[in-house]
């Protein structure tokens, strides 16, 4: 096959039964595309590269590969995968950097096979395919935890007695809830009280987060409903509400900036951790209202902190914001949303500032 007949058309999974697309066109940025100092003339794909790995090995901001790859939205229409062994080519000829995509013959039959049968991008997944980000990273944050209204939450059903007096449960016990509509066989998602989500700034409550602690299905449908446990993520308790289990969702995450300025702060770690590293999900203070959406890139940067001051005239001065990473964000709420910190050479920690690029 010829390389320039490859359209560089970039696709992936997020899980073995659903493809992610990219059914949205990145608009154009304001600067021109700026290659890494070392950026090399080709690169050999391996096992556990994410496309924003691979673009990142040629730009310094790797969130603007789908511009390097000159994608437009005829070409995302039919799409293409990259595997390990593929060789990407930097083309300068153009007097623009652009990345070509050499194949081998096994993965030349494998993308064949892929583009005569379209059923096979919606139901099937080749596990060897390149993800744009860590799909292992987000997918337990994808349906849970959840950013609800807290009244919201406490109108949900409840576990109101299980079928020995004992205070938890564990995978397969019978319990009992009040507040169950619906029908047999109906799946549900436990989740206990979590906490207030405030913003830092103006003290308003952002959201009630809660905890995902497992799974239920209905046996029976009465004013006291009776349910099975059939999944247990941690402690599940007397008390804990239930949710109608959402089907999973894998939606385009196509990596662009905002196009109106957006500044926040992270507010919250997902799992309590102090220091967030590479690959953790971070909770900000925008959300919808916001204009925030899903693959929305924002820069992170290190909290101003004051300095220690020799003299009257020195105080209150503080540390500037030096920007460290990104947060890629991956799942939006009305006020609040999920990212994931990538690039960073800090961890990020709580009131650490994000904004547009």
């Amino acid at each position: 096959m010829r390389p320039s007949s490859i359209r560089a058309k970039l696709i992936s999974r997020i899980a073995p039964a659903v493809i992610i697309t990219l059914a949205a066109i990145l608009p154009a940025a304001a600067d021109e595309l700026t290659l890494q100092e070392n950026a090399p003339d080709r690169y050999v794909v391996v096992k556990g590269d994410t496309l924003w790995d691979i673009s990142g090995k040629f730009l310094k901001h790797p969130w603007k590969w789908p511009e390097i790859w000159n994608m437009n939205k005829d070409e995302i229409k039919d799409p293409h995968w990259i595997y390990p062994g593929d060789v990407i080519v930097l083309d300068m000829s153009s007097g623009n950097p652009r990345l070509r995509l050499l194949g081998n013959d096994a993965n030349d039959a494998r993308r064949s096979r892929d583009k005569l049968n379209p059923k096979v991008r919606v139901t099937q997944f080749d596990n060897m395919s390149s993800p744009p980000i860590p799909t292992s990273a987000i997918v337990p944050f994808l349906t849970q935890p959840l950013v609800v209204e807290e009244s919201e939450f406490l109108q949900a059903p409840r576990i109101a007695q299980n079928a020995d007096d004992r205070v938890t449960l564990t995978m397969g016990d019978t319990a009992y809830a009040v507040g169950v509509t619906g029908n047999p066989g109906d799946q549900w998602q436990v989740f206990n009280g979590g906490k207030l989500l405030r913003d830092p700034d103006t003290k308003e409550v952002l959201g009630y987060e809660v905890l995902y602690v497992g799974d239920a299905v209905t046996r029976q449908v009465a004013d006291v409903s009776t349910i099975s446990i059939t999944k247990v993520a941690r402690e599940l308790a007397l008390g804990d509400r239930l949710i109608p289990k959402p089907r999973m969702a894998y939606p385009n995450y196509v990596p662009h900036i905002p196009t109106r300025d957006v500044e926040g702060k992270i507010i919250s770690t997902v799992g309590g951790v102090n220091d967030a590293g590479p690959y953790t999900t971070v909770v900000i203070n925008r959300g919808e209202r916001d204009g925030l959406e899903l693959g929305h890139v924002l820069n992170a940067y290190k909290a101003p902190r004051p300095i220690k001051a020799a003299s009257k005239a020195e105080k209150g001065m503080m540390t500037p914001a030096e920007r460290n990473g990104y947060v890629f964000i991956y799942r939006v709420f009305p006020k609040v949303s999920y990212g994931l910190a990538l690039n960073g050479t800090r961890p990020l920690n709580l009131l650490d500032v994000v904004r547009k690029p």
